[in-house]
């Protein structure tokens, strides 16, 4: 039975830091690096905890009323694109 090598809290943030310019989903990454997921996960979770700063809770954050955007603007054009980071997006129009 072979085992995982033991990487140092550094040698994951190094994998976590690669995976993040990968542009790749997490699973797909760990396959190909050959590194379990499940491990990935937890470490990528623990190192995120040691990097969150006391007053992340006070960054502002906007919102946008859509309830402005009613169905009963016929004619009325409007696009969302929502960034969820990595190069993913979410877009939502109307018109």
């Amino acid at each position: 039975m072979s085992y995982a090598p033991r990487r140092s809290p550094e040698q994951w943030q190094a994998l976590i830091d690669q995976w993040q310019s990968s542009g790749q989903s997490a699973a797909v990454f760990c396959e190909a690096q050959a590194i379990g997921y499940a491990s990935f996960c937890s470490w990528r979770k623990r190192l995120a905890g040691d990097k969150a700063s006391p007053t992340a809770a006070d960054q502002d954050v906007s919102f946008i009323d859509l309830s402005a955007l009613s169905s009963s603007d016929e004619g009325r054009v409007w696009n969302i694109v929502l960034s969820l980071g990595n190069g993913v997006e979410l877009r939502l129009s109307q018109g």
